[in-house]
């Protein structure tokens, strides 16, 4: 973890021993007493921590605070809701990359089961998320949401937000090709990114896709894994932006 995150709250008490950032601290970073490190304030500021004590139960740890990262570029991903440690890896990933959004929908093709699954019942997809930023020397987390109706999302989105959808079967052309990433220089118009289901769209997703104004488009010949997916497409549409 390249930046220890911490929830406001942590900040004005001791850290347990049994915390993982603790042992990341005196096993990975090997600091002493006196010695400081990377922070962050879980959407807000940077700074650095300094850990000031330690003993057999508890860190004590300060802070001093500089000013927060941007915004999170105005990329959201909508997913039909995968397995559980497939939506794992996309929440870190996602994170990583920083998107604004990622909104996890029920699809026909989908299992629903996986939404009762102990990753999202048991707050464990926000640590993903942490886990994510940290890596990236970020502090601001995505929007996360899951388990609402494809339709739903998609009567939310920005009106003036450029929509794709990959679709390895009848996608018009390839995800780098596409004319408007090329004309979105400035990066201030959202993108929407839509994949499927591991199984795949419906004909009913597909026309309702195309009903809402998004494009087909693929990442060429290659059959990828829905987490591969993710990532390539927010890596394509970031490096058409002029963002990495």
């Amino acid at each position: 973890m390249n930046l220890i995150l911490f929830e406001p709250a942590e900040t004005t008490a001791p850290l347990p021993r049994a915390d993982p950032r603790a042992a990341h601290l005196l096993d990975v970073l090997r600091r002493g007493v006196g010695d400081t490190f990377d922070a962050g304030l879980i959407n807000g500021p940077r700074g650095k921590g300094t850990l000031s004590a330690v003993d057999p139960l508890t860190l004590t740890l300060t802070f001093t605070w500089g000013a927060a990262p941007p915004p999170l570029e105005p990329i959201m991903l909508l997913i039909g809701l995968p397995r559980p440690q497939t939506a794992r890896k996309i929440l870190q990933e996602a994170a990583a990359l920083g998107v604004q959004a990622a909104h996890f929908f029920r699809a026909e093709k989908g299992e629903v089961n996986y939404a009762q699954s102990t990753l999202w019942s048991s707050g464990e997809w926000r640590r993903h998320l942490i886990a994510g930023a940290g890596q990236a020397f970020d502090t601001r987390l995505p929007e996360v949401s899951r388990g609402r109706p494809l339709g739903e999302i998609l009567a939310s989105l920005p009106a003036a937000s450029v929509r794709l959808a990959l679709d390895h079967y009848e996608a018009g052309g390839p995800l780098s090709q596409f004319h408007v990433l090329r004309e979105n220089t400035a990066g201030n118009t959202p993108i929407v990114l839509a994949l499927g289901p591991e199984r795949g769209w419906s004909g009913t997703e597909r026309d309702l896709l195309r009903e809402n104004k998004f494009a087909l488009v693929h990442l060429g010949a290659r059959v990828l894994r829905t987490e591969t997916a993710a990532v390539a497409a927010v890596a394509v549409v970031k490096a058409k932006l002029g963002l990495m």
